[in-house]
């Protein structure tokens, strides 16, 4: 605007500043200083009001035009700040998705020291169920050894048994006495491989308890991760409503200015249209009757070039039919290519399950309730981050009859997966999710279990071969 146009009531209307939101602090929180922009809006109104009367068409498209050019400087440091918000917002998203890759490596990793911990308890046992009956034998051998030793020659040779049986009983326990000791040398070795047992049992339960530690600081990291995600995401979503008010605003106090000026314009238009029409109605009588003798002369060489183009349409048409035979001929064998690879099973690459754990219930199987499962029945761990198994679009979130917890999540080219069994969903719909991002979390007790139904134009395939099946309905 000008500086210092005269008012009728003797005011002078000053340039008024217009300010663009800047953020407000950095890092997690950012806020936007929105009152000087509003305040200049509104006082541009009032402005626009009391001068309107005075000023000239010329001077009127001006300062429209200064003004739509300040609120387009608004706009674009808005888009600015908006991309910046959604660069960190997409950094935060591929930070998740390592995460979630670690904390399944983790718990694969702490699903092998439990498995190991598990055998190394079962042996320290059946070695000591062992030993416990080794000792029992051998105590009562040395007990008899003890009863005999302590019984003098005189008295053995006045015991009411007969000599021979005094004799067999001697010749027994100096038998005896050499396969006590080897089963006495047995029983200390065993002895010392138990306890190198249960020196390697305690140290697997300190790693056990080590890497447990560890998923536990990996799920809580990813927690806080997945918080501020939906932090940057309200922000995000906020900061563009608010643009698009503020667009809205500006857009009709332009389409007000320009109506005014329409207005004072509209009769020296509606001269410049008649004359403008006479001018056209003589220019289209020339030009009919420029087309009229053109036509007449195309007409002719139409005539003559008429048999070239038959002839010729003649050829073309031989041809077609040559390269629709071949390209039968072709189509034929890529059908029957197509049928020897889709019944031999592929190998699912890429495959990408929504959550680690044991598949106890696979495509086309009788499920607990003796109906075929149409997708998988995967067993995890209690708390398990769950990731969306390919890019797509939230389409549903939330409790669904008796099914509990579900999410139904729309990639691209036809596929859908519906995923239930969470304990807690971490997103909501309309959101973009990448390939591993965590959506949401395994019940915390328990083994939960979680399935995962694959679709493609609405028709279940095995989740297990991955995004890559061939179309079709029902792939199995």
């Amino acid at each position: 605007m000008g500086a210092g146009r005269d008012h009728p009531a003797g005011v002078a209307l000053l340039p008024l500043p217009v300010s663009v939101p800047v953020p407000q602090g950095t890092g997690r929180r950012r806020a936007f200083s929105w009152r000087p922009a509003l305040l200049t809006a509104t006082l541009l109104i009032f402005s626009t009001a009391a001068t309107a009367q005075t000023e000239s068409p010329g001077q009127t498209l001006k300062r429209v035009e200064q003004d739509l050019q300040t609120d387009k400087a608004l706009q674009r440091q808005l888009d600015r700040q908006s991309q910046t918000l959604q660069k960190e917002l997409d950094e935060l998203r591929d930070r998740l998705v390592g995460l979630a890759d670690q904390e399944r490596a983790q718990e694969d990793e702490l699903a092998h020291l439990e498995e190991s911990l598990t055998a190394l308890e079962t042996q320290e046992r059946s070695q000591a169920e062992k030993l416990e009956g080794e000792r029992q034998q051998i105590a009562a051998l040395l007990a008899a050894l003890q009863r005999v030793a302590r019984i003098p020659p005189e008295a053995a040779l006045a015991r009411p048994d007969g000599p021979v049986d005094t004799l067999r009983s001697a010749l027994l326990l100096r038998d005896t006495v050499p396969a006590l000791r080897a089963r006495a040398d047995a029983l200390a070795q065993a002895l010392t491989r138990l306890a190198e047992t249960r020196e390697a049992l305690q140290a697997q339960r300190t790693r056990t308890y080590a890497a447990r530690l560890t998923l536990i600081d990996r799920q809580k990291e990813i927690g806080q991760l997945v918080a501020r995600r939906e932090e940057l995401s309200r922000q995000t979503e906020e900061e563009r409503q608010q643009v698009a008010q503020r667009t809205a605003r500006l857009t009709g106090q332009a389409a007000d200015l320009r109506q005014l000026m329409d207005r004072i314009e509209a009769e020296r238009r509606a001269a410049a249209a008649m004359a403008a029409k006479r001018e056209a109605e003589r220019l289209e009588a020339e030009r009919r009757e420029a087309e009229r003798r053109l036509a007449e002369q195309r007409a002719a060489e139409q005539k003559a070039a008429e048999q070239k183009l038959a002839e010729q349409k003649a050829a073309e048409q031989r041809a077609a039919e040559q390269k629709l035979a071949e390209q039968r001929s072709s189509e034929q064998r890529a059908r029957a290519e197509a049928e020897t690879a889709r019944a031999a099973p592929s190998a699912p690459a890429g495959e990408r399950l929504p959550v680690g754990g044991r598949v106890t219930v696979r495509y086309g199987e009788a499920d607990r309730y003796g109906a075929t499962s149409r997708g998988v029945t995967i067993q995890a761990r209690a708390g398990s981050t769950v990731v969306s198994p390919q890019a797509g679009t939230i389409v549903f979130a939330g409790p669904f009859r008796g099914y509990g917890q579900i999410l139904i999540v729309e990639h691209s080219h036809g596929y859908h997966s519906l995923i239930a069994g969470f304990g807690r969903i971490d997103t909501a719909v309309g959101r973009r999710v990448a390939t591993g991002e965590p959506i949401g979390l395994m019940p915390a007790d328990g083994s939960p279990d979680l399935y995962f139904e694959l679709r493609r134009h609405g028709q279940p395939i095995n989740p297990q071969r991955g995004f890559g099946a061939p179309e079709g309905k029902g792939q199995g």
